[in-house]
């Protein structure tokens, strides 16, 4: 199974916090040239790494604990069109923006255009639900957003081969990881970047129990004899659970930083591997 760098990429359809769109040169580097016998990745979110390799001949399995968003992406595969068509008949303002949050539609694909549109027009991209499971996420001020169409037609192209489950990441069957497979994490962070603080909103949703649990998945895979790279918080309580795990990276980006007196500082991340590194 090939797993390249596409020589043209598929830009995401959504946006997601904490996605790794910066980050796709450094995972090029690392699985350039090598082959592999499957893909699989268990935190899709925005799905930027997918959508940037070029996967062949083989298995990819891509999967996250969020329904709703895997049945967008189920959705999109099979028929991007009703979903545009749907979304064509939507208005960027608030008064609609709250109306369509306040629906829950049935029908697979409307339910995935209101999930694009929300995605789109919500306050920075953010997933969030109340106790209720219902989404609560403000309106994010714009009333000149564009959906680029486009970008869900290119991913529907992308997606047409490629199995999408819905699940936690610890999914231990035969035919998803094997020897040979690479498996990409990108759990949520449940620590902040280079401090003492947790992420309030993360550490309901991955704790460091989870962080835990994901070390001794990673020992899974490895004991499958397949390859895993992990992106993380730089945090020593993170080096601490993934320490023994790989090799260690620590890669920078421009962050912003702080609230109402925000600015761009540099912030540290890890990437732990067990693919011999091509980085310096």
């Amino acid at each position: 199974m090939a797993i390249q760098p596409k020589e043209i990429r598929i830009k995401p359809f959504l946006r997601w916090a904490g996605g790794k769109t910066w980050l796709i040169d450094t995972i090029h580097r690392l699985v350039d040239n090598r082959d592999f016998t499957s893909y699989y990745e268990p935190f899709l979110g925005g799905g930027s790494i997918f959508f940037s390799l070029s996967i062949s001949e083989g298995d990819a399995t891509i999967s996250d604990a969020n329904k709703e968003l895997i049945e967008t992406y189920v959705a999109v595969r099979d028929n991007p069109y009703e979903i545009i068509k749907y979304l064509s008949t939507y208005e960027c303002s608030k008064d609609f923006y709250y109306e369509l949050r306040a629906k829950t539609p049935t029908k697979k694909y409307e339910k995935a255009a209101r999930f694009i549109f929300l995605n789109h027009t919500s306050f920075n991209g953010l997933y969030r639900v109340n106790k209720q499971g219902k989404y609560n996420v403000p309106y994010g001020q714009n009333d000149n957003v564009v959906i680029d169409t486009q970008k869900i037609k290119d991913a529907s192209k992308a997606l047409k081969k490629v199995n999408i489950i819905f699940g936690d990441f610890d999914n231990r069957q035969e035919n998803i990881i094997k020897e040979g497979s690479l498996v990409f994490l990108d759990p949520p962070y449940t620590v902040s970047h280079n401090n003492n603080g947790f992420i309030e909103y993360n550490k309901n949703i991955f704790s460091l129990d989870d962080q835990r649990r994901l070390a001794k998945y990673i020992e899974y895979i490895k004991n499958k004899g397949a390859y895993f790279i992990l992106t993380n918080a730089a945090h020593e309580s993170i080096k601490e659970i993934f320490g023994n795990c790989g090799n260690l990276l620590t890669v920078k980006r421009q962050s912003l930083i702080g609230g109402k007196n925000a600015k761009r500082g540099l912030t540290e991340e890890y990437i732990f591997t067990n693919l011999d590194s091509k980085e310096k």
